[in-house]
């Protein structure tokens, strides 16, 4: 047996998948709970399972109509994170308006208004916000991403502070005073990485500044997957592991970095230059060797799947089937994860080789990119890897997508390689791959054409 208090508790410990089946088997005895529905939606968006929140939500709108607190704070996430956001961000309004002023509905229709292209009007909301609740820490992490995502790095990295103070990021580590960029000539720096692979390898284009800066010693902490990658990093003199505690004189978090950097300089410094060690080079030459020439593609569909947006940034292995049948041109893929189980299980590996399951570490990544004509790949650690690289890569993005992006173009100034192809709107992969399939045509076209001059 077990009780509404059962099934919330472990909820709310976020013991997610006990507390599935249990939801399951309570709404299906009592259909008419339309709290438990909402709960349950707000349980399936944490899962990933988007189309099923909104399910579960729209029942509980229907029991509970639209005056419930929980239901319109649920309602409206869901409706955010499918890109329906002229619906959230009157759900938030109505709540505004019933009172009392809540900040973190503020914080979200910023978010909202950002992801619907609105950027002026966010500024404005959030700004106005952050007077009105100048300690709450959604409403200043909102605007400082969307200060980024508008290229305004100055002020959004120095914004982005706050997001020490939210639940996704641990406690900062302490090993030695930190650098805020007052002189250091001489001095021992530690780097310490902060979230995902690809920020780590994006941002560690800020690492010579603390040499120009007069830093005698900079040593870098990089977990085991990148550590080959970026040993020999311009900028760097050892990478240690990140369990390693050396004593240095001064620390300082890598995306704090670019504060210092965009107070001095208002320009994008370039990629990081990545040195591929020579036994990762050789080992990718050897197992491209018996696969024909033509157009080479590296391909990515997904990242980790520990990461909160991931289904929104990815897309199924199975889009790249399409591509892999215009003529002239050959797809490997370059991933390596779970979800490689489900791309084998269905036969892709047969039309789209799988070089990246049994890499090492990024460095044989890093290598396979260096042997393809082009990478393309969704919002991830790839990406930012085949730009630093200098390699062309097309990096295809989903509605909201990551503020280094910004919020139009095709291209960036973060990787003067990269093309970027954006969803027209919220879930459009038809739209995406549309024009993907044209500029991949066009590519196989232009490489004959320069084969038959040569000739």
């Amino acid at each position: 047996m077990f009780d509404r208090r059962r099934i919330t508790d472990l909820h709310r410990a976020g013991d997610l998948a006990a507390a599935r089946p249990l939801y399951v088997d309570w709404l299906a005895a009592r259909p008419d709970d339309g709290l438990m529905w909402t709960n349950f939606g707000a349980l399936l968006r944490a899962q990933g399972l988007l189309e099923q929140a909104l399910r579960a939500q729209r029942r509980a709108q229907r029991l509970l109509g639209g005056t419930n607190a929980t239901l319109r704070n649920n309602l409206a996430n869901i409706l955010t994170d499918l890109g329906q956001n002229e619906e959230a961000i009157a759900l938030r309004r109505a709540g505004l308006e019933a009172g009392p002023d809540d900040p973190q509905d503020r914080a979200m229709i910023g978010r909202a208004l950002r992801a619907s292209g609105r950027a002026e009007e966010a500024v404005e909301e959030l700004r106005a916000a952050r007077a009105a609740h100048p300690d709450h820490v959604e409403i200043r992490l909102q605007l400082a991403l969307l200060l980024l995502s508008c290229g305004r790095y100055a002020e959004g990295f120095a914004e982005y502070a706050v997001r020490w103070q939210t639940d996704e990021m641990g406690p900062r580590r302490t090993i030695a005073p930190r650098w805020a960029g007052e002189p250091i000539e001489g001095r021992s720096v530690l780097v310490l990485p902060e979230q995902g692979f690809g920020d780590v390898v994006a941002f560690s284009r800020f690492l010579p500044l603390l040499h120009r800066m007069g830093a005698g010693q900079v040593i870098l902490q990089a977990k085991r997957p990148l550590a080959r990658l970026l040993a020999r990093l311009e900028g760097v003199d050892r990478v240690v592991p990140v369990a390693a505690g050396p004593e240095v004189d001064l620390q300082v978090e890598m995306m704090d970095l670019p504060t210092i950097a965009f107070a001095r300089d208002p320009a994008v410094p370039p990629p990081a230059r990545l040195a591929v060690a020579e036994d990762s080079r050789e080992r990718a030459r050897r197992r491209l060797a018996h696969h024909p020439r033509g157009l080479r593609v590296g391909v990515v569909w997904t990242g980790s799947e520990g990461y909160r947006a991931n289904a929104a940034r990815s897309f199924p292995h199975e889009r790249l089937l399409e591509l892999s049948e215009i003529p002239g041109v050959q797809l490997f893929s370059l991933y390596k994860g779970p979800a490689a189980a489900a791309f084998h299980a269905d036969g892709s590996a047969a039309f789209i080789p799988d070089l990246g399951s049994s890499d090492r570490d990024f460095a044989d990544c890093a290598a396979l990119m260096l042997e393809m004509d082009l990478i393309l790949t969704s919002d991830t650690a790839t990406a930012h890897i085949a730009g630093s690289l200098g390699r062309p890569v097309w990096t295809l993005l989903h509605h909201d997508a990551f503020w280094l992006w910004g919020q139009s173009g095709a291209t960036t100034p973060w990787y003067p390689s990269m093309r970027l192809f954006r969803q027209a709107r919220p879930r459009d992969w038809d739209g995406v791959f549309a024009q993907v399939s044209r500029a991949l045509s066009a590519l196989v076209a232009a490489q004959a054409s320069g084969r038959r001059r040569q000739a």
